[in-house]
């Protein structure tokens, strides 16, 4: 009789209000659809993202079919294009996706998502803010946080040793970013490229993560993010994550009033 109690008992407790899972505090898209160089991450990324997500009570889908840009976007505070290039997305479903965005959507980029071919996707250059010009090859170098208040930059030191492509970008949209972090040119060889191409420098300012508006939405952009390890690298997914909570609520800024 006692063990049918205290089965009752423990019955009743997982039915009360608050003793269920956390419900999410949002719900984010990821699209991270592989490339000819970049698929080795997905299984990594996904991992830490799942765990990201779980930690902080984040209701994460993951797909990497862009048909689900053909359906309801409208129940993610945010999309976030992991490395995926953009220009798989037909033309609907391109459509949807820009209404999306003018309908208050907020979208975050990753490494090559911030690559299309030059007039693919206008409007989609324009969400990143600067469109890609080439990269040398990975090389380390000292990435630098430009925005101390910005979420991606929180619990980053000012000067960072990382390991990455560091994409050189022009601006022929003249969009206007807001810096987060940028990589000193000094720390490695802009021009240790492959045969064939030129490498460029941008000088003193060479972003490498920024954030601006777009339609009616928030963008985050991070251009780091090329080897699957780094997907697994504490610095790198808490910058990540900061990125992930601004775009999709707005909120954290130091220093800036939220919109």
């Amino acid at each position: 009789m006692k063990a049918i109690l205290r089965l009752l008992a423990v019955l009743v407790w997982g039915l009360m209000p608050g003793t269920a899972s956390a419900e999410d505090q949002f719900k984010l898209l990821v699209i991270a659809t592989p490339s000819t160089y970049h698929y080795e991450y997905i299984p990594v990324a996904r991992e830490s993202l799942e765990k990201l997500a779980r930690l902080h009570s984040i209701g994460l889908t993951w797909t990497s079919d862009p048909a689900v840009f053909d359906g309801d976007l409208s129940p993610y505070a945010a999309v976030l294009f992991l490395n995926t290039p953009a220009e798989q997305l037909s033309a609907t479903q391109r459509q949807r996706f820009e209404a999306y965005m003018r309908g208050g959507g907020n979208a975050m980029v990753v490494h090559r998502a911030a690559i299309v071919p030059p007039g693919a996707w206008p409007w989609y250059e324009r969400l990143v803010g600067r469109s890609f010009v080439n990269h040398p090859k990975i090389q380390t170098g000292v990435v630098t946080v430009a925005d101390k208040g910005f979420p991606a930059s929180f619990g980053l030191p000012d000067r960072w040793i990382w390991s990455d492509e560091f994409y050189v970008t022009e601006n022929p949209h003249r969009v206007a970013v807001n810096p987060v972090l940028e990589v000193d040119e000094a720390s490695y060889d802009p021009t240790r490229i492959w045969p064939g191409q030129v490498g460029r420098r941008m000088g003193a300012h060479h972003p490498e993560a920024w954030y601006h508006r777009h339609e009616q939405g928030r963008v985050f952009v991070t251009l780091l993010g090329h080897q699957a390890e780094m997907y697994r690298d504490e610095r790198y997914l808490q910058h990540l994550l900061g990125g992930i909570y601004w775009t999709a609520t707005g909120l954290g800024q130091v220093g800036a009033k939220q919109r």
